[in-house]
């Protein structure tokens, strides 16, 4: 059993790694992210605002980023080390990281899914600011309506976490062992962190697609499942699930090399310490 200062150093690790991680990556890849949220939007690139203020929403993101990433992070370490404690069919190596980084983006949903709502009914020119946002969600809906799309979120965050966090382990220790590293470094990660989350975030496209436009639809509540058919009934619905794809690829494989080689250099720095 662990003793609480061993466990105190892994929940203090857990969450600084993870928070400076989630805010690095979401300030600097924020214009990127804009432009996939115009792009898969009902209403077209162009009319949701095309080029102009693309760092529209940065205020609800940079609040929000912080607390999501470092409850991903507590949520995944700590399932991943229990699960590794115990012998059962869940602690094998692959199933134990994919069910960690399920519960992981579960929980990080919480926090993640109103920020989401916010910031992209900001970029997508809904109000000018992230406060006026937050306040016409709240007349229209309520609490709940910063929780449109929570089902549709963890639906795609899910498969996501599922692809990448199994490759970005396998792939970093893979690099370390190829350069006879003691230890996974910054450079391992990131690099494993930009392949890993690349694919991850092409194959998972469609999934976004239907998150963001069940997240910007207005009046009554669909579910995810209601948005799928009505993409499926466009007349090209392949472009239509995949519209994005490059913005979202560049986007994550990019964010993947900052938040995941962020999340490595300060949870080394943290050991060390």
């Amino acid at each position: 059993m662990e003793s609480p200062e061993l466990k105190y150093s892994h929940v203090m690790r857990s969450l600084v790694s993870g928070g400076v991680a989630g805010l690095v990556t979401d300030v600097v890849l924020f214009p990127v992210d804009t432009i996939k949220t115009r792009l898969q939007s009902q209403q077209g690139f162009v009319k949701s605002g095309g080029l102009r203020a693309i760092y529209s929403g940065l205020a609800v993101v940079s609040a929000g980023s912080v607390p999501g990433a470092a409850l991903f992070f507590l949520t995944y370490d700590t399932c991943k080390r229990h699960l590794s404690s115990h012998e059962s069919p869940l602690s094998t190596l692959l199933s134990g990281q994919i069910v960690s980084a399920a519960c992981g983006e579960t929980v990080a949903c919480l926090v993640r899914v109103p920020v989401e709502v916010v910031k992209q009914k900001t970029q997508v020119g809904h109000s000018r600011s992230s406060l006026l946002s937050a306040a016409q969600v709240f007349k229209q809906s309520g609490i709940k309506g910063f929780y449109r799309g929570f089902l549709a979120t963890v639906c795609r965050e899910i498969p996501f976490a599922a692809i990448q966090f199994p490759l970005w382990e396998a792939l970093k220790q893979k690099l370390a062992k190829s350069t006879n590293s003691l230890e996974v470094t910054t450079f391992h990660s990131a690099i494993a962190g930009f392949v890993a989350g690349g694919f991850a975030a092409y194959v998972t496209t469609p999934l976004d697609v239907i998150k963001t436009r069940t997240m910007l639809k207005s009046g009554s509540f669909q579910s995810p499942v209601n948005v799928a058919l009505k993409l499926f009934k466009e007349q090209n619905p392949i472009k239509v699930l995949f519209s994005g794809a490059g913005p979202r690829t560049f986007w994550i494989s990019v964010g993947g090399f900052l938040f995941l080689g962020s999340y490595q250099f300060v949870s080394n720095s943290v050991l060390q310490t």
